[in-house]
C-alpha cells in the first residue's frame, strides 16, 4: 500500500490498480490475504465503501476471491491475468495512438522502429 492516491482517476480504480501492482511486483503473492476495506480506509483516510468498490472490481475480474468471514485473497494465476490485461491496455492506450500519429507523419515501420529504439539524449 505504498502508492499514493491522486485526483486524476477515481479512488476505487486507484485502489484496484495499487492491489494489482502489488501482485505484479510480488509484494502480495497469489493465495495471500489482501488488506481489508477498513485497513485501506484507515491507511488512505477514505471511506471503506470506496475501497470495497475497488476490491469488488478485482473480485469481478476473478483476481481476488472472498473467504467468508476471513477476507479477500489473491487468486492463483492472478499475476498472469493482470499482466495480460495490462499488456492489452498498453497496446490500446499507447501503441494504437502511436501508430496513428506515425501514420499522420508518414513514418515507415522502419523509421518508427528507429525512433522507438533511439537512446534518450
Amino acid at each position: 500500500m505504498d502508492q499514493k492516491l491522486n485526483s486524476e482517476k477515481p479512488i476505487f480504480s486507484q485502489i484496484a490498480e495499487n492491489i494489482e501492482s502489488s501482485i505484479l511486483d510480488g509484494s502480495i503473492k497469489e493465495g495471500e490475504k489482501v488488506p481489508s476495506t477498513n485497513e485501506f480506509g484507515k491507511y488512505y483516510q477514505i471511506n471503506p465503501a470506496t475501497a470495497a468498490k475497488g476490491i469488488n472490481q478485482l473480485v469481478d475480474q476473478k483476481i481476488l476471491f472472498k473467504k467468508r468471514g476471513i477476507g479477500m485473497f489473491v487468486t492463483d494465476g492472478a499475476k498472469e491475468m493482470i499482466f495480460e490485461k495490462r499488456k492489452k491496455d498498453f497496446y490500446n492506450d499507447y501503441i494504437i495512438p502511436l501508430k496513428a500519429e506515425a501514420n499522420k507523419l508518414g513514418l515507415s515501420k522502419e523509421e518508427l522502429s528507429i525512433l522507438i529504439n533511439k537512446e534518450e539524449e
